[in-house]
């Protein structure tokens, strides 16, 4: 059996998956990233990973036909580079020729919601389908794309940032420095902004007495409140899923797919959030209920991007 080894590079983790053929980790390790070490020290650690890897499966390198890295930020495939990933303080990084040096594996890099788009789209929430769109909503919102079978990420391109596409033209700040993205809208941090400010305005809410207990504001406690019959939690809650709604509508028109593959921290809201939001893209979207996408749950969690990063070989 042939496998490949997928590396999730996250601001805070490293996670390495052995995966095989089926698309399934048969083993897993993790470290911390330490981005202010350097890009020498990171690649170091991935390197690493790799070869305890080989050491817990007892498999040389000759077993393992390729690295996938799932990296944040604009990677320029073409160029082996991640262009810019403020999270690791990286410009131009030679990922692909440091890594190959260092392993003397093939390497291959996407970013890192392109890589948790491929796993769920291979083996998780979208495999019977030929085309999707996922959408990770936390305290941002990713996004990925494939299309007949192929991830979008052209060359030199910084695709798929859709999370940064305007929802209201000069609306709140977002942290990408324009203003209006959809992510200052729908994300985790949208609604919490959203939250505290509807907790100064009205005292009497659950979210005011949330605070008063010393508890901050988060995405789940704001849903549960709206769940509970807060009448404010539930306003908030309820223009929350519509910016999201009108979001997914967006994305619909644009791509055609059948299938909207919902992650992150979002995804645990369940069947009751993708009904609704589905019901959004039905009734808004331009050609209607008859080429309306499905809208599902993400499956794989946290694996998707070990999973995805793996099969970039295969999927290029």
């Amino acid at each position: 059996m042939k496998y490949t080894i997928g590396i999730d590079l996250g601001g805070t983790n490293i996670v390495a998956g052995l995966v095989n053929e089926k698309g399934e980790i048969e083993e897993k390790i993790a470290a911390k990233t330490q981005p202010e070490k350097g890009f020498d020290f990171v690649t170091d650690t991935m390197a690493r990973l790799v070869k305890e890897l080989f050491t817990r499966a007892a498999l040389t390198p000759a077993e393992v036909s390729s690295i996938g890295i799932g990296s944040p930020g604009t990677s320029d495939k073409s160029a082996g580079t991640i262009v810019f990933s403020n999270n690791l303080n990286w410009h131009d990084a030679p990922l692909v020729a440091t890594m190959k040096e260092k392993t003397g594996i093939d390497t291959y890099i996407a970013n890192d919601a392109d890589c948790a788009a491929l796993g769920e789209f291979a083996v998780g929430a979208g495999e019977k389908y030929n085309s999707m769109v996922m959408i990770t909503i936390g305290t941002g919102v990713g996004s990925g794309v494939v299309l007949d079978g192929k991830l979008f990420a052209p060359a030199g391109s910084s695709a798929t940032e859709l999370g940064h596409t305007t929802m209201i033209t000069g609306g709140e700040a977002c942290t990408c420095g324009r203003k209006g993205c959809v992510e200052a809208y729908a994300s985790f941090s949208a609604l919490i902004r959203d939250g505290n400010r509807a907790a100064d305005a009205h005292p009497e809410s659950m979210l005011a007495e949330l605070r008063a207990k010393g508890q901050a504001l988060n995405g789940k406690n704001i849903f549960d409140c709206a769940k509970e019959g807060d009448a404010v939690a539930k306003a908030l809650v309820d223009r929350f899923i519509d910016f999201m709604g009108q979001f997914f509508v967006n994305v619909a028109n644009s791509f055609g797919v059948k299938v909207i593959v919902v992650g992150g921290g979002i995804s645990k809201e369940g069947q009751w959030l993708a009904d609704q939001l589905r019901e959004i893209v039905v009734r808004e979207m331009y050609a209607g209920e008859r080429f309306a996408p499905a809208i599902v749950m993400a499956t794989l969690g946290n694996d998707a991007g070990v999973i995805g990063a793996a099969m970039l070989e295969q999927y290029q």
